[in-house]
Formats: structure tokens, C-alpha cells, sequence
């Protein structure tokens, strides 16, 4: 099924950004502080173990600085900046403001030792986003989920605390002033499972029709008549008001979960997103769709 395609002209180009923000939030700015360091890092010519010991480090918080998963105060900052040899004013200022911004606190914050690094990082990063792309092949994505169906909707229960962090989330992004604007693709055989289980939550389809009224929610079914999916795994696109900032993806199965940065990684699915989209039903005929099967059930 095609659709209008006048937002997204070139048919897999991104959809066009706000403006950037006056300040970057603390996860955008860690995650360009890490790479600005190891930008940095490998111009100077060091070894990541040579920075370890220069600084009095252990080579694992080089490591984790550099993957973004912690913060740096401005002191152990500016003497990255002179170990590599950084010496002009404007770039060394930069970075000294990036590590200022990736100290400071968020709702999330407290949430670093109760969830595990990945989440962490993603559940930042959502936050910031101002688009998020999702392709939900085998359970709904969990902005979307009932509290009752994030209970007992899935062959893999979540904890007391994992609920109550996913009701967080949605109470933070969704009811944000400016919230970012989400596309999600969910393949039909989700819906009759949520129809027809044992474990059935029945107001959970009517709660996706309620969220299909937001402005900034668009909701598409990928019927059987589209065949399978080229990819099976459940996987979110989030992109940033900024351009420099690259896409990131977020993949969750039952065994792991993993934030994927990396452009040549990220840029594949995100043609498989497009390519979903154009075999989804278009958003008017999606619900019809769910209505139907709530009728039905």
C-alpha cells in the first residue's frame, strides 16, 4: 500500500528537524563528548591504556567515557585536553561545556543503578529525541503499552520496577510540550494475539486508538497481505533536532539489548523502515483496522 509520500520526498531521506536547541541535552552531549575525546585521543596518537595511566585511571573508565555510559567533570576534562594537545581556547571551551552538560540532572538520573547501562542510555537519548521510529513485529513498543498489558502482555513478565520505569517514560515523553513525533509500524499478527490470548489485555487496543488521536502519533499495521518482514527483531529508530547528531537504534530482545550508534549500522534499518511503511496500511486504514478487531473480539 502506498502513501502520500510529501514528507519524506526522497522515500528513506529523514524527515526534516527542528531547528537545533540552544543547549544540548545532557545524553546528546555525553554521547558527543565521548566522541570528541576519542577523536582527540587518536589524533594525539595515544593508546587508551596510555591515557589510563597518564591520567590515574583504570582502563575501563577510559573505556566507559568513551562509549558514553559516564559523565567527566570539567577538571579531569580540561587535562584530557592538554594530554592531547588541545590548545585552542574555542575547542578547549567546547569540551569543558560538553562535560558541564553531561553532569547534569534528569528525571532519569536516578535511574542509573536500577536499570542496566544500555536502557540507561537509550531512555536518556529518548528523551531528547524529537523523532522515533519504531517496527513492532512481535509485541507492541512499550511508549505504546498499558500498564496492564506491560504486566501480563508478554511471554516475559517484567518486574514491579521495569513497569514502573516504562509508565515513567511514557508519562515523560508523551506528555512533554513539544513531544517527539512517533511512527509505529506494528505487524497484525500483534494485534490478534493481544485480541485472543489467555493473558488478553482488552483495553490495550482501545488504548492505541485513543493515542492514534495525538497530533504526533502516527500508528500503522503491517498485514499479512505484505508477506514477512525482512528483519524479525523489534527495533527503534531514535533522530535529534540537531543534524550532527547521528541516528541511534535500539534493539531488545529477550536475551539483550543494545544501542547502536553507528551510521553504516544504523542507516540499513533505517530503509527497512521506510520499506515497511510503504507495505503498512496507511494510518486512516490501520485504524479501521484495529477497530475492527476490537469489534470482533
Amino acid at each position: 500500500m502506498t502513501h502520500d509520500q510529501s514528507e519524506d520526498p526522497d522515500h528513506g531521506a529523514r524527515p526534516a528537524k527542528r531547528a537545533p536547541t540552544a543547549r544540548q541535552g545532557p545524553s546528546t552531549g555525553r554521547r558527543r563528548l565521548s566522541q570528541a575525546l576519542k577523536a582527540a585521543r587518536e589524533s594525539a596518537g595515544k593508546t587508551r591504556a596510555e591515557v589510563a595511566t597518564a591520567m590515574d585511571w583504570s582502563l575501563s573508565k577510559v573505556i566507559r567515557i568513551e562509549a558514553g555510559t559516564v559523565g567527566i567533570s570539567t577538571i579531569d576534562a580540561r587535562a584530557l585536553t592538554g594530554l592531547y594537545g588541545i590548545t585552542e581556547p574555542e575547542r578547549v571551551e567546547e569540551i569543558l561545556s560538553l562535560a558541564r552538560n553531561s553532569r547534569l540532572r534528569t528525571w532519569w538520573s536516578t535511574l542509573r543503578d536500577r536499570v542496566n547501562p544500555s536502557y540507561y542510555a537509550y531512555i536518556g537519548l529518548e528523551d531528547e529525541s524529537v523523532e522515533v521510529l519504531y517496527f513492532a513485529p512481535t509485541t507492541l513498543p512499550t511508549l505504546l503499552q498499558t500498564r496492564d498489558f506491560a504486566a501480563g502482555g508478554t511471554s516475559v513478565r517484567p518486574t514491579d520496577e521495569e513497569i514502573t520505569v516504562r509508565l515513567r517514560r511514557q508519562q515523560e515523553i508523551l506528555n512533554k510540550s513539544r513531544p517527539p513525533r512517533i511512527t509505529a509500524i506494528i505487524d497484525e499478527a500483534v494485534l490478534h494475539r493481544i485480541a485472543h490470548a489467555p493473558n488478553r489485555a482488552p483495553e490495550q487496543l482501545s488504548h492505541l486508538l485513543s493515542l492514534s488521536a495525538a497530533p504526533h502519533i502516527t500508528i500503522q499495521v503491517l498485514p499479512f497481505s505484505a508477506g514477512p518482514p525482512p528483519v524479525v527483531a523489534p527495533f527503534a529508530i531514535l533522530q535529534f533536532p540537531d543534524p550532527e547528531d547521528a541516528d541511534v537504534m535500539y534493539v531488545e530482545n529477550a536475551v539483550t539489548d543494545e544501542v547502536i550508534d553507528r551510521p553504516e549500522d544504523v542507516r540499513p534499518y533505517l530503509h527497512v523502515f521506510h520499506e515497511l511503511r510503504d507495505k503498512a496500511l496507511d494510518p486512516a486504514e490501520s485504524l479501521a483496522m484495529i477497530k475492527g478487531i476490537v469489534e470482533d473480539g
